[in-house]
């Protein structure tokens, strides 16, 4: 659904030279967002152990797109990219509240408490080493 704003009507995008256009619209902040997200992605394939070639390489083309896409469905032009990840910042390390209760109504009055063990008798310990009860 396109705005009736003016200014808003003014997308950001580049759509490659002139007489030689990309196949899709992506906006300079998506251009962006994949460059970082695809040398992350090679960050963390080198890390894993996953050694520099062709194929590894076009997976973390593939992975970089798809994230882009799913990141590029959040934002316009209200909410930008940094905010997006700021947001996801704040929920990651914002305060949560307890789920462990400390404490409780919990009473010991009415446990009777011995010194010792009571002693059984002889004639227990010698059924026990016959194996009968």
């Amino acid at each position: 659904m396109r705005t009736d704003d003016e200014i808003y009507r003014i997308d950001q995008v580049w759509l490659g030279p002139p007489r030689a256009t990309f196949p899709w619209r992506a906006t300079y902040a998506s251009y962006l967002t994949g460059f970082l997200i695809f040398i992350a992605v090679l960050f963390v394939q080198r890390r894993v152990g996953i050694h520099f070639d062709i194929l590894p390489t076009a997976w973390a083309l593939v992975i970089t797109v798809a994230l882009t896409r799913l990141i590029s469905r959040k934002v316009n032009y209200e909410k930008g990219v940094v905010h997006l990840f700021e947001h996801f910042w704040f929920e990651v390390t914002g305060p949560r509240q307890r789920t462990v209760h400390r404490g409780g109504a919990v009473r010991n009055g009415h446990v009777r408490v011995r010194r010792e063990l009571p002693r059984r008798p002889r004639a227990d310990y010698r059924r026990d080493r016959r194996g009968g009860r």
